[in-house]
C-alpha cells in the first residue's frame, strides 16, 4: 500500500486535516453515505440542519430516523475506539441496538422472538437481496461473532500507531469478516462499516468512506468475495475506493487555494498605507464582524459553512495582524475591527 501512504503523506503536508473536524463535519459525511448505500436520500446539507438545528428535511420520517440513529451509533463508537476498548458481542449488539433504535423490528420465530431494536443476534436464517445467497445459519452466528472480536482483539494488539497499511487492512478485513457473518437481521452493513471506521479512528488514520456513488462497485466486490470464499476482489475495492477519496479532496483543496488566493485590487485592508493579502475565509469573517461584532463562533462556522477549528485558527490570525481585538467578556464581549479595515 506504499501508494497509500504516499498520498496520505501529500494530503498532511498541505494541511487537510486541519481543515475538517473530524469529529463532527466528517462524521455527518461518514453517516449520510453510510445510510446512502442502504438507500436513504437524506443529503449531507440536509442532515448537517438535522443534527444540528433540529430542522427535518423533506424526506420519509424512517430515512430520518436512520440518520439520527447512526449518527449516535458513531459518536458512542468513536468514543469507545478513542478509549481502545476491546470488541465483544455485547459491545457489537450495544452498537447495533443504538443503529437500530427507531427503524428496528421485533421478530417472532419458531424458536421465539427476537429484537433488532435490542441489537438481539438473529433467530432465523437470511438471504442476500443479490440472487438470494444464503448466510451461515443462525444457530452458527454467537460462536462465529464471539471467535470474531477474539480474533480482532488479537489483531489489534498486533497494529501499532503509524502501521498505516496494516491499519486499514485489518479494518477493510473486519468489516468484511463481520458483515459475512451478518450477526443481525438488519443492518448488518452500516454495522460492518461503523466498526471499520472505529479502527481507524482508534489508530488515528483517516476514516473511509463508501459513498453512495460507489454503491454498486462496492456490492459487487463484496458479493464477488464471498461467492469466492477470498477477501481480494473487496479489500482492493476498499483500498482503491479510499485512495480515490483523498485524490479528489486533495485535487479540491488545491483548486479552493487557488480560489482563495484574491487579487489586491478587489480585496486589501489598509492599515499605516501597508496594504495587506487576505484569505477568503479572514475577509468572509472580517464581513460578519463588521455586519455584527457581537456574532458568535458557532454563528460564523453555520453562515461560512467552515468547522470551528477553522474558524479560530482565521481569527487568531486576523489577530496577530492586529486586524481584530476582542473587547469585554469572553460570553458578551463584542468584536473590534481596525478602524481602516
Amino acid at each position: 500500500m506504499s501508494k497509500l501512504h504516499d498520498i496520505i503523506s501529500e494530503y498532511v503536508k498541505i494541511g487537510i486535516p486541519e481543515q475538517i473536524d473530524y469529529d463532527k463535519l466528517y462524521l455527518y459525511s461518514i453517516v449520510t453515505h453510510s445510510t446512502a448505500v442502504e438507500g436513504s436520500t437524506v443529503t449531507e446539507i440536509e442532515n448537517k440542519l438535522l443534527f444540528d438545528e433540529g430542522v427535518s428535511p423533506n424526506k420519509p420520517l424512517e430515512e430520518q430516523l436512520m440518520n439520527i440513529d447512526l449518527k449516535n451509533a458513531y459518536i458512542e463508537a468513536i468514543a469507545l475506539a478513542k478509549q481502545h476498548t476491546d470488541f465483544s458481542v455485547k459491545l457489537l449488539c450495544h452498537l447495533s441496538s443504538m443503529v437500530m433504535n427507531n427503524t428496528g423490528t421485533e421478530y417472532h420465530t419458531a424458536l421465539g422472538k427476537f429484537s433488532s431494536i435490542k441489537g438481539e443476534l438473529r433467530l432465523l436464517n437470511v438471504t442476500a437481496g443479490r440472487g438470494g445467497k444464503s448466510y451461515m445459519s443462525y444457530e452458527k452466528v454467537p460462536q462465529r461473532l464471539e471467535d470474531f472480536c477474539n480474533w480482532l482483539n488479537t489483531q489489534r494488539k498486533r497494529l501499532s500507531l503509524g502501521d498505516t497499511d496494516n491499519i486499514y487492512k485489518l479494518s477493510f478485513l473486519s468489516h468484511y469478516n463481520l458483515v459475512t457473518i451478518h450477526p443481525w437481521a438488519d443492518g448488518n452493513g452500516r454495522m460492518a462499516r461503523l466498526v471499520m471506521n472505529m479502527l481507524q479512528t482508534e489508530f488515528d488514520v483517516i476514516p473511509s468512506i463508501v459513498k453512495k456513488d460507489s454503491r454498486e462497485q462496492y456490492i459487487k466486490s463484496l458479493a464477488q468475495s464471498q461467492e469466492e470464499g477470498n477477501p481480494s476482489a473487496f479489500l482492493d475495492f476498499m483500498l482503491n475506493n479510499h485512495i480515490e477519496n483523498l485524490l479528489v479532496t486533495i485535487k479540491e483543496y488545491k483548486n479552493s487555494l487557488k480560489n482563495d488566493t484574491l487579487n489586491l485590487e478587489n480585496d486589501t485592508l489598509n492599515l499605516e498605507n501597508d496594504t495587506l493579502k487576505l484569505s477568503k475565509n479572514e475577509l468572509s469573517i472580517i464581513k460578519l464582524i463588521k455586519e455584527n461584532s457581537y456574532i458568535k463562533i458557532t454563528e460564523i462556522t453555520k453562515i461560512t459553512g467552515l468547522s470551528r477549528p477553522t474558524v479560530m485558527r482565521t481569527i487568531r490570525k486576523l489577530k496577530e495582524k492586529h486586524l481584530l481585538s476582542r473587547e469585554g467578556a469572553k460570553k458578551n464581549g463584542k468584536w473590534i475591527i481596525s478602524p481602516d479595515s
